[in-house]
C-alpha cells in the first residue's frame, strides 16, 4: 500500500506539472526540481537535528526498562487486564510486554513501542488456537496501539523544538484531549463488538481516575483565555516531563542501578535510529514537495478550504487535512506532512500546531496492522480495521475541534 501511495504522489504531480505547462506556467518542472533538491536537504538537517534528543529519551528509557519501573506499572494494570483480556492468563508474558508497548506509546517513544509491541503481540499469538486468525485479545491490543494511548508525546515535542518553535510544548493538553478521544472510541468499539464486560467496578474505577482528569482538563479549558491556555499546556507539560525524568532517575538511583551507564546504553540505541529515519524522511518529504511545487496538493487544500469557508470555519484548517488524510495509511508520510506544515506555515501557527495535535492524536493503522499481524501470520483481522479506522476518525476529529479552539 505504501508503495503504491508514495508512486501515486509523483505521478499526480507529474500530471499536475503537464497541465500547468499546457496552460501557461513554463516555470513549473523548475519549481518541482528545486522543491526536491530543497527537501532532500531538509530531511537530513531534521534527522542530524534530532540525534541529541532522541539519544537522551531513549536512553531514558533504558534506565526505566533496566529499573523495573514497567513491572510496577504492570501489577497497577493487571485487575484491568484480567477483565478486557479475559483469555490471557494472569502473570503470562504477554502481560508485560503490553504494558512494556502501551508505557512507550504514552511517553510518544513511537520507535521503541514498535519492537516492544511486535513481541507482546507474538506472546498473545501463544495463546491464540487460531493462528491465522486474530484472536479478540490482540485485537484489543493493535486497537490500543492505533488508537495511541499518548500521554507525554515527547517525540512530537522533540520535532517541534528542532523546528524552532516558541514553546514545543504548548500543544501538550490538545495532543492529550485528542488521543482520550481515540482511545475512550478504539476501547468502547471493541468492547461492544467482544462484549466484554467493562461495566464492572474495577474498569469503571480506572476509566472514572481517566474520566475526571479529561473532565478537569475541559472545565479548565472553558475559563481561561486562549493566552493563557496556551501558557498552561506549556508549563504544565514543561512540569510533567521534568517530573517524570526525576522520578526515573531516582527511583533507578535508590535501586542502586547503574544509571549512567544504562543511559549510555540508551542513548546509542537513539543515535541509530535518528540516522535511520534519513531515507524515510527523505522519500516522504519529497514526495510532498513534488505535489505542494507541482501546484496539486494546493488545489486539495483551496477546494476543502472553500467547503470550510461555508461552514464558516477558519480556511487555514484545509491546509492541516492532508496530514489527517495521510495518518491512517502511513506514519512516515504524515510526519513528513506535519514538518513540511512546519516549513511551510510555520511551527507556531495554527496549521503547525493542528498537524502536531493530529500526529499525536492517533497511530498508523494500516502500518500498525501489517507488522503486527504480519509478525505473527494472522491473515484475518476480524474487526481489527474498523475499529482502528473508528479511533483514527474520532481522534483526528477531536485535533481539528481542540486546536482550532486553543490556537484561533
Amino acid at each position: 500500500m505504501l508503495n503504491r501511495l508514495w508512486f501515486s504522489f509523483f505521478l499526480i504531480g507529474f500530471i499536475a506539472c503537464v497541465y500547468q505547462t499546457m496552460i501557461g506556467n513554463t516555470e513549473v518542472f523548475n519549481l518541482v526540481m528545486a522543491s526536491v533538491f530543497h527537501m532532500s536537504k531538509v530531511a537530513v538537517e531534521i534527522a542530524i537535528g534530532l540525534v541529541g534528543l532522541m539519544c537522551f529519551w531513549l536512553g531514558l528509557f533504558k534506565v526505566i526498562e533496566q529499573a523495573g519501573l514497567i513491572q510496577y506499572l504492570s501489577r497497577a494494570l493487571a485487575p484491568l487486564f484480567a477483565v478486557i483480556m479475559p483469555e490471557v492468563p494472569k502473570n503470562h508474558p504477554a502481560q508485560s510486554a503490553i504494558t512494556m508497548n502501551l508505557a512507550a506509546n504514552m511517553l510518544g517513544l513511537d520507535n521503541a513501542a514498535t519492537p516492544i509491541g511486535i513481541k507482546a503481540m507474538q506472546s498473545l499469538q501463544s495463546l491464540n488456537p487460531l493462528k491465522n486468525t486474530a484472536s479478540n485479545a490482540q485485537i484489543l491490543f493493535l486497537v490500543l496501539n492505533t488508537s495511541s494511548v499518548t500521554l507525554l508525546p515527547v517525540t512530537i515535542f522533540m520535532y517541534r523544538a528542532q523546528a524552532g518553535a516558541a514553546s514545543s510544548t504548548d500543544v501538550f493538553l490538545p495532543i492529550l484531549l485528542a488521543t482520550s478521544a481515540s482511545s475512550f472510541v478504539g476501547l468502547i468499539s471493541v468492547a461492544a463488538i467482544q462484549r466484554l464486560p467493562i461495566y464492572k467496578p474495577v474498569v469503571m474505577a480506572y476509566f472514572s481516575v481517566f474520566a475526571l482528569l479529561v473532565a478537569g482538563l475541559c472545565l479548565t479549558i472553558q475559563t481561561l483565555s486562549h493566552e493563557v491556555l496556551q501558557l498552561y499546556s506549556s508549563l504544565s507539560a514543561n512540569i510533567l516531563l521534568f517530573s517524570f525524568i526525576m522520578f526515573a532517575l531516582g527511583f533507578a538511583y535508590v535501586k542502586k542501578l547503574d544509571v549512567y551507564e544504562q543511559f549510555i546504553e540508551g542513548a546509542k540505541e537513539g543515535f541509530k535510529t535518528a540516522i535511520d529515519l534519513i531515507p524515510f524522511l527523505l522519500a516522504m518529504l519529497v514526495a510532498i514537495g513534488v505535489l505542494r511545487s507541482s501546484g496539486a496538493l494546493n488545489l486539495l487544500t483551496s477546494g476543502l478550504g472553500y467547503l470550510l469557508s461555508l461552514a464558516h470555519w477558519p480556511e487555514e484548517i484545509a491546509e492541516a487535512l492532508p496530514t489527517a488524510f495521510m495518518k491512517p495509511f502511513s506514519g512516515s508520510g504524515s510526519r513528513a506532512m506535519m514538518l513540511e506544515s512546519f516549513n511551510h506555515f510555520g511551527v507556531d501557527s495554527l496549521v503547525g500546531r493542528m498537524t502536531s495535535v493530529m500526529q499525536g492524536s492517533t497511530e498508523t493503522t494500516f502500518y500498525v496492522i501489517a507488522v503486527y499481524f504480519g509478525a505473527v501470520g494472522i491473515k484475518f483481522g476480524r474487526h481489527a480495521i474498523f475499529c482502528g479506522l473508528l479511533a483514527d476518525l474520532a481522534g483526528l476529529s477531536a485535533a481539528v475541534v481542540i486546536s482550532t479552539l486553543f490556537f484561533t
